[in-house]
């Protein structure tokens, strides 16, 4: 039995996505605190969504069950990853946390194991995800692992932003155990939820001498509506879609190839040439996801 090109389809979407987030979220903290773009993200994703469902007529989520595994995904993924991985961009480089991220699919891997049902460990397993990560190191280069060993407010960081892929890998077993519900009203009530968790932190931390409606620059502007709109809202209804269909495990083969997305964004339309380690590392990484794939 092979996997339904359905589920590839979805996870592809999902790191251009996802793995658009980055840059957008890189200029965006240049303007705002960490908590003020996560709520100012949410805030605009569950309104587009909440509005969706009520037109589309959307079932939504009935039993205390369901609305407690929902309060859940909001804490673990969406307000703490958001939260640690913004604050983590102010300070390192997009190289280096993309290492820090890649961490996910390994740490899924072993909660799959012992949490998920059919999620066992097995060798080829192993060998996929460790080929796979050994592609990431080889695409950031030796460069970025060298600030591996940084102090103060660099090492923080790392360890902020290696904290946000510990909440995906938690998040990815969580969503997988919960009850059914439709991935639309799910994901604007998860949203609702995050963005209300949010705001008092996002008051807390405004900045004494910012007005109470800050004036921020176009590509600010932009930058949070888009990471709002496509990158949560969409990117939610995908990941929810995606998880209850084809398991964390697959899910989590999206810390490899949201890298090889920012290398095409570069190469297509900035202008950048990919170095030789970027097509070894392309080829690395897509050798350990179809290793990790094959059937027994």
């Amino acid at each position: 039995m092979t996997r339904p090109a359905s589920h590839w389809l979805l996870l592809v979407a999902l790191a251009i996505v996802w793995g658009s987030s980055f840059a957008l979220t890189r200029i965006a903290v240049a303007e705002m605190t960490p908590a003020m773009l996560v709520a100012g993200r949410n805030a605009i994703a569950a309104a587009g969504l909440l509005l969706l469902v009520v037109w589309l007529r959307r079932a939504w989520p009935r039993g205390p069950r369901v609305w407690r595994f929902m309060l859940a995904i909001a804490v673990v993924g969406n307000m703490m990853p958001f939260l640690l991985i913004s604050w983590g961009q102010q300070r390192i480089d997009s190289g280096l946390a993309g290492i820090l991220m890649a961490v996910m699919p390994l740490l899924t891997l072993v909660l799959a194991h012992f949490l998920v049902s059919g999620e066992r460990m097995a060798p080829r397993r192993l060998a996929g995800f460790l080929i796979g990560f050994a592609g990431v190191l080889v695409l950031i280069g030796p460069t970025a692992l060298r600030e591996l060993g940084g102090r103060g407010e660099t090492l923080l960081a790392q360890l902020a932003v290696l904290g946000g892929a510990v909440c995906y890998a938690v998040n990815a077993i969580v969503s997988r155990h919960k009850p059914a519900s439709d991935p639309w009203a799910t994901s604007a009530l998860v949203l609702a939820m995050a963005w209300l968790l949010t705001l008092p932190l996002a008051v807390a931390t405004w900045p004494i001498d910012t007005p109470a409606v800050p004036v921020l620059s176009p590509a600010a502007l932009w930058a949070v509506a888009v990471l709002g709109l496509i990158c949560t809202a969409l990117g939610s209804v995908i990941y929810f879609t995606l998880v209850a269909a084809a398991g964390p495990t697959f899910l989590s083969l999206i810390n490899y190839l949201i890298p090889l997305w920012a290398v095409l964004i570069g190469a297509l339309f900035l202008g950048e040439r990919p170095e030789w380690n970027h097509l070894v590392a392309m080829g690395l990484i897509l050798g350990g996801v179809a290793w990790s794939q094959r059937r027994a």
